[in-house]
Order: C-alpha cells, then sequence, then structure tokens
C-alpha cells in the first residue's frame, strides 16, 4: 500500500540545500529489508512490491547532482525478512528460525546489492553501514566479514568513504568515525560507552525530534537555537552534523522539519564562514561554547554565557579581536594563560561569535 505519490526528488534536495547542508546520507534500506530502490536481488522492493512503482533512489541521485550535493548512502546489515539473514537479538519477533540462517546466502546478497548501488547510481560519496551490534550479545563472535565488504567498495569507488554505526573506535577499512546521539568523547546516550575519539573524519548524527522514521505523534521538535548550537558544538570538535529528518508516508518532507532547515540555513548563510573548512580550535570545549579555526583565524563561538566578558584559555598571542557579525572590536587582555574578552552586552543570540586574528 505504500504510496509516497508527493516524493518530489528536487524539492528535497533543494530544501536540505537551503539548511546549508553539503551532503544527504539517503535510507536505501533499513532493518525490514525493504530496498528503496530497484533492486534485481529481491522483489521486496519500493518499485515491484508497491503500487507506486518508482525508483526514488535514482531520482533522488540526479537531483543531488544537478544541485551540487554529495549523496551518501545508508544501508543496514540487518534483515528480518530474509530468511538467510541469521536471526539476531532484534530478529526474535520476526518468524526466523535458526534451521534457515545462511550467512554465505545472506553475505553474497548484500554485497550484490552494495554493487548495484556503487555502479547504476553515480559518484556516491559513503557507504554508512548499521546493525553490527544486532550481533554483539552472540557467545560466538560474529563475523560480519567486513574486510572484504570494504575491499570491495573501495575497488568499486575508490573515493567512497565507509562507516559503521557500530559503537566502536572504528576497524581497518574505515574511513570516519560516528557517533549516535553524541558528540565525540561524549556519552549521553549511552552508545559510545568505551567508543574513543579517532584521528579519522568524524561525524554526529541526531534526530530533529525524537524518533529517526516518521512517527506522526513525534511532535517533539528540537527548537532551532538547539539545532544551531548542535551544529556548532559539532564543528567545535572537529565533526560533520547528519541531522535526521523522518518522511511522511506521502512522500514530502515534515513541514517543521523545513521550517528548521530554512531557519538553520539562513543562519549558516550569515555564519558560515565559521564552521565550513574549519577545525575545531585552539580552545577546548567549555560549557560556555565552542570554538573552531581556520588559518590564523579563531573563532569563539559563545553559547551559553551570563556574564559580559569571558575568559579563554589560550597561548597564542592575538592581534585583533571584533565581532564576526558586523567586525565591530571587541576591547581584549592577554596574559600569558589566557585572554580576557569584554562584550558590549551580556551576549544574548543563539551564537555569539567573535573573531580573534592570532598573530
Amino acid at each position: 500500500a505504500f504510496y509516497p505519490h508527493r516524493f518530489d526528488a528536487r524539492q528535497w534536495v533543494r530544501s536540505i540545500k537551503e539548511a546549508g547542508a553539503k551532503y544527504i546520507c539517503f535510507t536505501t534500506r533499513h532493518h525490514d529489508g525493504f530496498s528503496m530502490w530497484a533492486t534485481k536481488q529481491s522483489k521486496f522492493n519500493i518499485v515491484e512490491a508497491t503500487p507506486f512503482g518508482r525508483d526514488v533512489l535514482k531520482e533522488l541521485a540526479q537531483a543531488c547532482k544537478e544541485e551540487g550535493i554529495r549523496l551518501h548512502l545508508y544501508y543496514s546489515h540487518i534483515d528480518w525478512m530474509r530468511d538467510d539473514y541469521p536471526m539476531g537479538r532484534t530478529g526474535t519477533n520476526c518468524g526466523k528460525t535458526l534451521a534457515t540462517a545462511d550467512w554465505d546466502s545472506s553475505y553474497k546478497f548484500m554485497n550484490a546489492q552494495l554493487t548495484e548501488l556503487l555502479t547504476e547510481y553515480g559518484e556516491v560519496g559513503s557507504i554508512w553501514f548499521d546493525g553490527w551490534w544486532d550481533h554483539e550479545e552472540d557467545t560466538v563472535p560474529f563475523d560480519w566479514q567486513l574486510p572484504g565488504q570494504y575491499e570491495m567498495i573501495h575497488r568499486l569507488q575508490p573515493a567512497c568513504l565507509v562507516g559503521n554505526n557500530h559503537h566502536r573506535v572504528p576497524y581497518v577499512g574505515e574511513d570516519f568515525q560516528m557517533f549516535e546521539r553524541d558528540l565525540p568523547g561524549e556519552n549521553t546516550s549511552g552508545y559510545s560507552d568505551g567508543q574513543e575519539v579517532s584521528a579519522l573524519p568524524l561525524e554526529t548524527c541526531e534526530t530533529m525530534n525524537r524518533t529517526w522514521g516518521y512517527n506522526i505523534e513525534d511532535q517533539n521538535y528540537k527548537s532551532t537555537k538547539t539545532l544551531i548550537q548542535l551544529l556548532v558544538r559539532a564543528a567545535g570538535k572537529n565533526a560533520n552534523l547528519l541531522m535526521n529528518i523522518g518522511p511522511q508516508p506521502n512522500g514530502e518532507l515534515p513541514a517543521v522539519a523545513v521550517q528548521r532547515m530554512k531557519e538553520m540555513g539562513e543562519w549558516m548563510a550569515q555564519y558560515g564562514e565559521t564552521i565550513y573548512g574549519t577545525r575545531g580550535g585552539d580552545v577546548e570545549p567549555h560549557s560556555w561554547g565552542v570554538s573552531t579555526r581556520k588559518g590564523n583565524r579563531l573563532f569563539i563561538h559563545v553559547l551559553d554565557c551570563q556574564d559580559a566578558s569571558l575568559y579563554i584559555p589560550l597561548k597564542a598571542k592575538v592581534k585583533k579581536a571584533t565581532q564576526f557579525v558586523d567586525g565591530t572590536s571587541i576591547a581584549f587582555s592577554q596574559d600569558k594563560e589566557g585572554v580576557l574578552l569584554k562584550f558590549p552586552k551580556v551576549p544574548t543570540e543563539t551564537d555569539y561569535v567573535v573573531e580573534l586574528l592570532l598573530k
């Protein structure tokens, strides 16, 4: 019965681009095993198993190419539908039995699907794996045979990054490290216990409301301020932000999500220079905010400050301090341990950015 009749790939991409995003990660197949493209490996897909009958991934790939947005692809290792997938801790109510498990068959099927995705849909920025944790409680360690799969991906598209949401330190063959519902080095969600921050590129994934998929009852959307500050704190920790949207059954993006993206885009249009192309700055993240750096420009992002002055630990010599938004000079004094910034008033902005020009 799935019929997302209002799906418009160009509208999706333009709304996401308007938010200031540089790439999209699309869920090609989640744990239920339903494929959102015209796969030849199974009839359980949007083209053959629904009256909609359109390859939405192909339309999305074309729209991304036209708009200059990178396309990344989420792919779940779990499959609640196929009998050959070895039952993990999440598939106990799916009618599976151990007797039908055939990992060699399941692995071959997944690699055939990944080959389709990497050879028929243009340039892919990354494969975003999920589901490793389905077998983390097995008494005998489960061998996902990741090295062979990663090698295949890199052979088919050498520039395609590989990431895996296993909540562990990255394995050999992985090109970036992801953190679910947490900034790097934090563990408020409970998923990052023992996950040390690696030297690889980093990414935090988070929901706009509370759920990953569409839930008509979940209208608990985070405020634009909260989302912007999450983006800024991620940048201050050297991470990208992958912000989740659960599309409606009719194919449209929820109006609230689109509005949040629009408002984030308006902020990025003004402050994007302090985020794009930067790395975490010289000043470590604090409760008051973070810093980002580009060349000899250090951006101090003040997110929560109750005073009209702020002392920051900084060894580098400061040549000049200004408000980023308008270039107004900021008074400061410096000693051997840091810099005291004196603001015109107590900052109340979502992100009060001070630019320090370093000697």
